[in-house]
């Protein structure tokens, strides 16, 4: 599915491009040339930052964060990182616990936080590369309305670089709270996003 996405993304992007290049009088690009492109790579960059966004957010808020009466949050009395006997670290650790959740000391420490570090980390490096390709896609475009390409920290403060950030964050932040709000109240038979349909509404970390 991601792959048949992006090659829809791709000639479709390459489609639009084309059709504007021709109203310019400007070279069109083949759909590999468009691939290999400043203009695909932001594009697919911008999502990808803002996704891991999301998760990232996720993962880390609903550590202290709860919402009563939603399948997405902890139990109201679990808020925190959680005792070693309830997160089953160290001598309380299972026989098949992975091996860094059985020893003490950093590797411990890291693997506590694995998830939220290679999230944050995914995020980091695709806001980087939308970052680059952003600045070479907007310096393409404006050399060619003859105009002077903007430096790396010109463009770190352009309308255009934070333009494509907020558009996407916004929309990320919507998702998360209509799916934590909506799924006190409604209901999806058989999802683990959702209470079982005949769950009452202020039960919290329940799953169907």
């Amino acid at each position: 599915m991601l792959l048949a996405a992006l090659v829809g993304q791709a000639v479709t992007g390459q489609a639009g491009y084309n059709d504007e290049a021709r109203g310019a009088g400007l070279p069109q690009m083949s759909l590999l040339d468009y691939v290999r492109s400043s203009q695909f790579a932001v594009d697919v960059a911008e999502n990808w930052q803002s996704e891991y966004l999301q998760f990232l957010l996720f993962v880390l808020l609903t550590v202290w964060l709860v919402q009563k009466g939603s399948p997405e949050s902890k139990p109201l009395d679990q808020v925190g990182r959680e005792s070693d006997e309830e997160q089953k670290v160290g001598p309380h650790a299972l026989t098949d616990s992975p091996a860094w959740a059985k020893v003490d000391g950093w590797r411990r420490a890291v693997y506590s936080r694995s998830l939220g570090l290679t999230m944050g980390l995914i995020f980091l490096l695709s806001w980087l590369a939308q970052f680059v390709a952003g600045r070479s896609a907007y310096n393409a475009e404006q050399i060619q309305e003859l105009q002077a390409p903007l430096g790396w920290g010109e463009y770190a403060s352009a309308p255009d670089f934070w333009n494509r950030t907020f558009q996407n964050w916004q929309s990320e932040f919507l998702a998360v709270g209509s799916m934590v709000v909506l799924s006190i109240y409604l209901r999806e038979r058989g999802s683990p996003e959702s209470k079982p349909v005949g769950q009452p509404h202020t039960s919290t970390g329940v799953e169907g």
